[in-house]
């Protein structure tokens, strides 16, 4: 498995709109080939900063799959107009578990 984290600065007063379209968004990443699960936090000191984090099957359903796909382009829509810059993504796997 692997985990897709995305770090998200929003414009300022955008939280409500960015989170709201995270939430029309969920559908395209529930019916993208190799998603198993999405979910995105607010950074509690930094209150325009989010973190999206998506759990894949492998890299290529992301890179490859997922962002080649329409899914993405709507995704994009949805979300862009409200991000401060480019999100800093990241793509991790467990090394160690813990409980």
């Amino acid at each position: 498995m692997i985990m897709e984290i995305a770090q998200i600065d929003v414009k300022p007063g955008s939280e409500a709109d960015f989170e709201a379209a995270v939430q029309k968004a969920v559908p395209l990443f529930k019916a993208s080939d190799g998603c198993i699960a999405m979910e995105l936090q607010r950074s509690i000191e930094k209150p325009q900063r989010y973190r999206l984090m998506v759990q894949w099957n492998t890299l290529e359903d992301h890179t490859v799959k997922f962002r080649g796909s329409d899914a993405f382009q709507q995704w994009r829509a949805l979300v862009g107009p409200h991000f401060a810059s480019p999100p800093e993504v990241e793509h991790t796997q467990q090394a160690v578990q813990g409980f």
